[in-house]
């Protein structure tokens, strides 16, 4: 039996991506159709992500159809070889345009995602100024643009059918000054502003445990789906992993819910940011 990519993170990317690149154009699903001599429902069903991954020679007429620029076109096309494999190695830049694309077609179709946070605060936190602090190293136009994209992933929690989104924090992360005390504190206020709402959690992990636990090994996020497997999102320099397997799904959760199980209640956790951002506005 043939086997199945059918919601692999790749795929979901791609079409993302697709998706992206007719709409920028200012091009609808039926022209686009139309100029490819194909159903619109195709289209359709390969910008979803959930029908199986298009060839990377109809990427490329896709594309070609589009106008996109012939460097965009060979990365996508790329892109499309090997996506039948349910996870996924992608290098290059942290933070980089298209791996934000990524999360937020993901955080957009998810029904909970769970990040756990250990040096860095949660990205659908960031403030643009820790943003800029934390993309230290690109050229300013990258950063900005990639300021304005961060900033734009947080309208997903404002949705009325966006996912619940919970925050594993070690303590070290929000006392970390990245970009300064002025800077820590005003992401910190905006945390304890954003824990009120009513599908976000926002739990501390105690920086002095003397047990191991999951989150010494790495940040990472997890994203469940109503009608589909899980996908874990780890961040390394230079590169970005996404695991679909369904062991990986179920390790993570594991993991996820120890950490909950050691981490402060939702309540002391607002009360102990509260107190280390007053602590960094107290020492400017």
């Amino acid at each position: 039996m043939a086997r199945t990519n059918k919601g692999t993170p790749r795929t979901r990317a791609l079409g993302a991506e697709l998706r992206q690149a007719r709409e920028e154009r200012g091009v609808g699903v039926r022209e686009l159709a139309r100029r490819l001599g194909t159903d619109h429902s195709k289209i359709s069903r390969y910008e979803s992500g959930q029908s199986t991954a298009p060839t990377p020679e109809y990427v490329a007429s896709v594309l070609t159809a589009l106008g996109v620029p012939e460097s965009e076109r060979e990365r996508l096309t790329d892109m499309a070889r090997g996506a039948n494999e349910p996870n996924w190695v992608s290098t290059g830049v942290p933070g980089a345009q298209h791996e934000l694309t990524t999360l937020i077609e993901f955080e957009r179709d998810a029904s909970q995602v769970l990040e756990v946070s250990t040096m860095v605060l949660p990205g659908l936190f960031q403030t643009s100024a820790y943003t800029r602090a934390v993309m230290t190293g690109a050229s300013n136009s990258d950063v900005e643009a990639r300021v304005a994209l961060r900033q734009g992933r947080r309208e997903v929690l404002t949705r009325e059918d966006g996912p619940h989104f919970t925050a594993l924090i070690l303590e070290t992360a929000l006392r970390n000054p990245i970009g300064g005390r002025a800077v820590l504190a005003e992401q910190l206020r905006q945390i304890i502003d954003m824990a009120g709402w009513p599908n976000v959690t926002v739990q501390a992990i105690p920086m002095d445990l003397e047990t191991w636990h999951p989150a010494h090994a790495g940040a990472f996020i997890l994203f469940e789906f109503a009608r589909s497997k899980p996908i874990v999102h780890i961040e390394q320099y230079s590169s970005a992993v996404f695991l679909h397997e369904p062991e990986d799904g179920r390790a993570y959760q594991e993991a996820a819910g120890k950490l909950r199980q050691l981490a402060m209640s939702p309540a002391e956790t607002t009360d102990l940011i509260a107190r280390v951002a007053k602590e960094m506005e107290n020492s400017q």
